[in-house]
């Protein structure tokens, strides 16, 4: 019912990509959603388990917190509202995710324990050579109102003009010091990845609506989902790892370069890194994901 809302709205915007427009008045509201009193439901967590690496019956095992970018989900109908409000001031169509920091400052099993607030809220926007950026905020509280999870996600409305530099992205991408360090696996692209159904938990998407009018014209390819991609590698990292290189407090950022066809095989690496910060070290995990025969990688993070 909230996508046959939406989708009107979304499809009735008549603003082109890469340009920032004004309030609609002096004193416009801020473009905030909340959502009071949620509960977990469990069928679309595991829904969400088995789609993104970790398996059907990922809740049931102990000392196992909720998948990271699990909250982002629930978040996804508040999402497409706010992407689709009259105060924001960008076409929400051909949004492209372009970076991600999450962060937990509990763990996320607080939201298993009773009522749970959620909100979203644009944080600002920023015009680059490439469009413009806009930061939205994405959080949930515990029952007692005390902060548990947080993702700040950078989407772009591209200008169509611009042309990025590939030499420039492959230079930004680093390699471990110790090749021997580095962990490789290679995961296969579902065909339930591409837009027509990016998450088969959830109807309501941002990627899979905003999509939609560019399919229909034939004008976009089916293309793996960034939310996706970090879900599946996070996944991946903690079979590897372990459960206590994901739980809280942990911060993980992300930067997605190119959204690759969904079709063929990802390759995921990543390795143990440390930077020294003044006298301490700084230690995380880098990880990288790109799909196989291309040069380049799509996404690039660190766990820290």
């Amino acid at each position: 019912m909230l996508e046959a809302v939406l989708l009107p709205r979304s499809l009735a915007v008549t603003r082109r990509a890469g340009h920032l427009y004004a309030a609609r008045a002096t004193g416009a509201r801020a473009v905030v959603y909340t959502v009071l009193n949620c509960r977990l439901d469990r069928t679309v967590l595991r829904r969400f388990c088995g789609a993104a690496g970790y398996g059907w019956d990922y809740p049931d095992t102990e000392f196992r917190d909720l998948p990271l970018c699990f909250p982002e989900v629930l978040c996804s109908r508040l999402m497409l509202m706010l992407l689709t409000d009259h105060n924001f001031r960008l076409s929400p169509a051909g949004l492209v995710r372009v970076r991600q920091s999450l962060k937990t400052l509990q763990p996320i099993d607080e939201l298993k324990k009773g009522p749970f607030m959620l909100q979203v809220a644009v944080e600002g926007y920023q015009q680059t050579d490439a469009g413009v950026e806009v930061d939205v905020c994405l959080s949930a509280a515990s029952r007692s109102g005390c902060p548990v999870w947080e993702s700040v996600v950078t989407l772009l409305s591209q200008n169509r003009r611009h042309k990025p530099r590939r030499d420039l992205l492959r230079n930004e991408e680093e390699e471990p010091d110790d090749k021997d360090s580095m962990k490789q696996m290679e995961v296969r692209v579902p065909l339930l990845a591409g837009p027509q159904c990016v998450w088969p938990f959830t109807d309501y998407s941002p990627h899979r609506l905003l999509s939609l009018p560019a399919v229909f014209c034939g004008l976009k390819s089916r293309t793996v989902p960034g939310l996706w991609m970090l879900s599946v590698c996070l996944a991946e990292i903690e079979k590897h790892k372990g459960v206590e290189i994901i739980t809280a407090p942990v911060c993980v950022t992300a930067q997605f370069k190119e959204n690759p066809p969904a079709a063929g095989t990802v390759t995921i690496r990543f390795w143990d890194t440390s930077k020294n910060v003044g006298q301490s070290a700084d230690e995380g995990l880098s990880f990288q994901v790109q799909l196989q025969g291309q040069s380049s990688s799509h996404m690039v993070g660190l766990i820290s």
